[in-house]
């Protein structure tokens, strides 16, 4: 008889669907391009497909939707201005740069861990957090200059995203003390829904896919969405929000694989080493927080 397989911890569990999350949450910068609608409207639409599922979702858990804390809220008004400006750097500048740009948030948040909330972070923590950056700037700086229609700008809007997603993590980290990753995504998203609607009018914007294909990219980001940013807030109850930040950075690896397969962006030997050391400091950020697991500093898994 063949041996069962044997069963994942919490930990791993959390580890795997948030790699999963993550090489989803990859295809994003790909669909944006191909939505035939503005930078801003394209988060609309990204929200508005999602909904229908997340209420599905949010209503099978304990508790079902309820009423949104303070932190569901805060984390819809910095996940709307995170998309936002990242749409924009999207356009701008090259997939691979927009992407690495606005993921430097394990910086801000590890900082924010140290210095607000007295979290001192391991060495081999720090080590992985540089790794990260360098890879990410490896991959920004070794990307083509002509790639997009404005780069130092696009580099600019994706780079300032990184303060955005930081507070969005952090939120959802609150948040997740008291409720489930799918209640809380369903409020983030009602709510930034409406004000990704406002800046694309303010803006200008083409608000309508001028054909099936511009809306089947549409309809494919909300349920992106969904698995992707859902998969992330259900791994911020089991993991540091430090770790999980390093983590993600797997997003821009993908999304630069299929900015080279789709559009054809080039990529370059330094972009490949950038993305070898991005992965290389997600195992030492995972290997970090194991050996300050054993220390006794676990930290409590949320429901």
């Amino acid at each position: 008889m063949t041996s069962p397989l044997p069963r994942l911890s919490p930990r791993a569990l959390a580890l795997v669907v948030l790699l999963f999350s993550a090489c989803v949450l990859g295809l994003a910068p790909i669909l944006v391009r191909l939505t035939e609608t503005g930078p801003a409207a394209a988060g609309f639409w990204r929200f508005a497909f999602a909904l229908p599922l997340l209420t599905i979702l949010a209503r099978r858990e304990l508790g079902g939707v309820a009423t949104p804390s303070k932190w569901a809220l805060l984390a819809g008004l910095f996940f709307a201005l995170d998309l936002s400006f990242w749409h924009y750097g999207i356009v701008m500048t090259s997939v691979a740069n927009a992407t690495v740009l606005c993921n430097l948030t394990p910086v801000v948040v590890t900082l924010f861990g140290w210095f607000v909330l007295k979290e001192t972070p391991h060495r081999l923590f720090l080590v992985a957090v540089a790794l990260a950056m360098g890879g990410a700037f490896a991959m920004a700086a070794g990307a083509d200059g002509g790639q997009g229609t404005n780069p130092l700008l696009g580099d600019l809007f994706s780079l300032s995203v990184a303060v955005w997603y930081s507070g969005y993590f952090l939120a959802v980290k609150a948040a997740r003390a008291t409720a489930g990753a799918m209640r809380i995504t369903f409020w983030a998203t009602l709510l930034g829904a409406p004000l990704l609607l406002l800046v694309a009018l303010g803006l200008g914007e083409d608000i309508l896919p001028a054909t099936v294909a511009g809306w089947g990219a549409c309809v494919a980001m909300g349920i992106m969405h969904v698995f992707g940013q859902g998969g992330v807030a259900w791994a911020l109850g089991r993991l540091p929000a430090s770790v999980t930040a390093v983590t993600i950075l797997i997003q821009p690896v993908v999304a630069g694989l299929l900015g080279w397969l789709v559009f054809g962006e080039t990529l370059t030997p330094i972009q490949a080493v950038g993305g070898a050391l991005v992965l290389a400091a997600v195992v030492l950020a995972q290997r970090s927080a194991q050996t300050k697991t054993g220390a006794g500093n676990a930290p409590a898994p949320a429901s």
